[in-house]
């Protein structure tokens, strides 16, 4: 089986964005949302692990960058919220995953979220990285051009229903929580092939469940 990546786009009426996908084509097919911003490259290897895991299960994936994201050539600064969501519901996918903040642009479909992040709660995160209030019409957080239009949308922000996952040293609420590595809080982009596995063996049951 090839199991991928394999280098692909998608159109969301806006233009053509990079997209990477995973094992088979058909079947379900599950669309990961990384976490915006830094966390994205924090995080960007541990989900494609995660995804090469589930294909190896015969899951397809996808892993989406989204305008003003990843590889886009849209400008970070030039990125809405509405942008990013529109953009977010023409990924080919039946199932959605979501990392963090990641889960404010997934698409209402059925949807696992690894520790889920509120809008008020990733503009907290922000101000705390940036040290400072995030005042002006441009901001620059950790090396990322942020509108003000942006932040106010994700202040008021809410992410999609579905399977919670919160590690075990996170104390809020969830359907599970599991011991892991959180990688998004690293210095260097990281990796947690124990953790990978583990949630790789949730999510093929959870999608059970959807199916069945």
């Amino acid at each position: 089986m090839n199991t991928g990546p394999r280098i692909s786009s998608y159109e969301w009426g806006g233009g053509r964005e990079p997209l990477l996908r995973f094992g088979p084509e058909e079947g379900p097919v599950v669309a990961l949302f990384l976490p915006l911003f830094e966390e994205a490259n924090r995080t960007r290897a541990f989900g494609v692990s995660l995804l090469r895991a589930l294909a190896r299960r015969g899951i397809g994936g996808v892993l989406p960058d989204l305008p003003g994201q990843g590889e886009s050539e849209i400008a970070t600064a030039a990125a809405t919220l509405a942008d990013l969501r529109k953009a977010g519901v023409t990924v080919g996918a039946t199932h959605v995953i979501a990392i963090r903040s990641g889960a404010l642009l997934a698409p209402d479909r059925p949807a696992w979220l690894l520790s889920p992040q509120t809008g008020r709660e990733l503009v907290r995160e922000l101000t705390r990285v940036s040290g400072a209030p995030l005042d002006g019409d441009l901001v620059e957080v950790a090396g990322n051009l942020l509108s003000r239009v942006l932040l106010n949308d994700l202040q008021g922000a809410t992410h999609v229903a579905g399977r919670v996952v919160r590690l075990t040293s996170d104390p809020q609420p969830a359907d599970l929580h599991v011991d892991g590595s959180p990688l998004w809080r690293r210095a260097e982009p990281d990796n947690d092939p124990a953790l990978v596995q583990l949630l790789a063996a949730d999510i093929e049951s959870w999608l059970a469940t959807c199916a069945g």
